[in-house]
């Protein structure tokens, strides 16, 4: 019998990641690459590659018709989309579907339904979640204003058919209201083609809480526990942890169980990730939405947990329950995870695309860095900026944050600016050592006393 086969449909180190769990599981990997990637990292250690276009991810990983072909040309049994590009895009395990293929994530419509927001508030609300106060879809800007008033300023728009940030607006008071109400909806147009808004009530004191989950295709789910995500820069995660720190464990469980009940309600297979919004003034608890997909922070949760998140998502895609039950989710100690890319920090964080010429990772007991670079790589200007993940762990989180701050003095990258100084700058901070942050934190506080100190 031969060894099942998985075409890799993304790059960077989210693809090493994906590799080196197949490996473990003896499957065999295909990974699609385009031009600009044919001598990257996990094009050396796929056990097949297939150039499926130019640079532009429109003509190469965005393209599923090729994907599909290429899978099929190639004998794959299933298709890993990773995380970005097609990864929450329903069209692509639709394909997978009509093609008689794979897909590792979840089933096509309950892609489509937990995509649209203002749906997947709905779903939320059916299985007993609780939501923030806010509109449906909003195209009229008369009915938006006239929700605004109703539910008192400050408010903040959101993108129906996306998220990252994008079609985000917050609005402090009425007469700023047409204006952000323009600039979110062309925003939303360009990025998800659909210029639908909806509305929520502005949480000032908030911060950013996830549920990793796992469910099986026998009508099971876990969850993982939380990561705090609130250490953000303009609504993208800066640095994850696990588990969050100074919330209460009454709340906490009543998320992961509220998350947990979510994926039931709609049946979910495969893994996920449900979002929430904690407002600390009123210590509530608000869904925001459901990542159909791995997580750019899962290493936090694998580090707590025991458990590799890739490896499950292929066991349950190929049919396996899974591999344990609730009470048999173990935490051990906390994990911090930084971002490190290709930017400079001191000047409003622009790509540095080039040639890395020294590249030296940290290493340690608690020490992981998941990674696609090497010396002599060139980071190219067609992609995202990230370089590596750099995941510290420790009995306690003072521990692995001394941990990490000893990895990124240690981490060596020459040739292109990266973001290290910031993230150095941002965990020295008293507020963060003692975890009294919230999703502006950074905006509002770390970014002027960092300008400053770099003048």
């Amino acid at each position: 019998m031969r060894k099942k086969r998985i075409l890799i449909a993304n790059r960077g180190e989210i693809a090493v990641r994906i590799i080196r769990a197949c490996e473990q599981s003896n499957v065999e990997t295909v990974l699609v690459v385009s031009e600009a990637d044919k001598e990257s990292l996990p094009a050396r250690l796929a056990d097949k590659v297939v150039c499926i276009g130019p640079a532009p991810a429109g003509q190469s990983y965005l393209n599923i018709p090729m994907l599909i072909a290429t899978a099929q040309g190639t004998g794959c049994d299933a298709i890993h989309p990773g995380y970005g590009f097609l990864a929450e895009n329903p069209e692509l395990p639709l394909a997978c579907e009509k093609n008689g293929i794979i897909f590792i994530g979840p089933r096509s419509e309950t892609m489509r339904q937990l995509g649209d927001k203002i749906r997947a508030r709905k779903i939320a609300t059916e299985c007993g979640v609780p939501i923030n106060q806010g509109s449906d879809g909003l195209s009229d800007y008369k009915v938006a204003e006239a929700i605004a008033q109703e539910l008192g300023f400050p408010i903040l728009f959101k993108a129906s058919a996306g998220g990252g940030g994008r079609g985000m607006r917050i609005v402090r008071e009425l007469k700023e209201l047409k204006n952000a109400f323009d600039m979110a909806s062309n925003e939303a147009q360009k990025a998800f083609g659909d210029p639908t808004l909806f509305m929520e009530r502005y949480v000032q004191n908030a911060r950013h809480v996830e549920v990793q989950i796992l469910g099986d295709n026998f009508g099971r789910v876990i969850h993982l526990g939380q990561r705090d995500c609130s250490s953000q820069r303009r609504y993208q995660k800066v640095i994850e942890e696990a588990r969050p720190i100074g919330l209460p464990e009454e709340l906490t469980d009543r998320i992961s169980a509220a998350a947990v009940a979510l994926a039931k309600g709609i049946n979910y297979n495969n893994a996920a990730t449900v979002e929430f919004l904690v407002d600390m003034d009123r210590q509530q608890f608000y869904f925001m939405e459901v990542n159909t997909r791995i997580q750019v922070e899962h290493p936090v949760t694998e580090e707590v947990t025991g458990v590799d998140l890739v490896k499950e998502q292929i066991r349950i895609a190929f049919g396996h329950p899974l591999a344990l039950n609730q009470s048999e989710v173990k935490f051990k100690g906390h994990a911090i995870e930084c971002r490190i890319t290709a930017e400079d920090s001191r000047n409003d964080f622009m790509p540095t695309p080039g040639q890395i010429s020294r590249f030296v990772v940290p290493y340690g007991d608690n020490i992981r860095v998941d990674t696609h670079c090497y010396q002599g790589y060139t980071i190219s200007p067609y992609y995202d900026s990230l370089m590596a993940k750099v995941i510290a762990t420790g009995e306690t989180r003072d521990s692995a944050l001394q941990n990490l701050k000893s990895a990124l003095a240690s981490f060596q990258i020459s040739g292109v600016e990266t973001n290290i100084p910031f993230l150095q700058f941002l965990i020295a901070q008293p507020e963060f050592a003692t975890g009294e942050i919230h999703v502006k934190w950074i905006e509002n506080t770390v970014m002027p006393k960092f300008l400053a100190a770099m003048k």
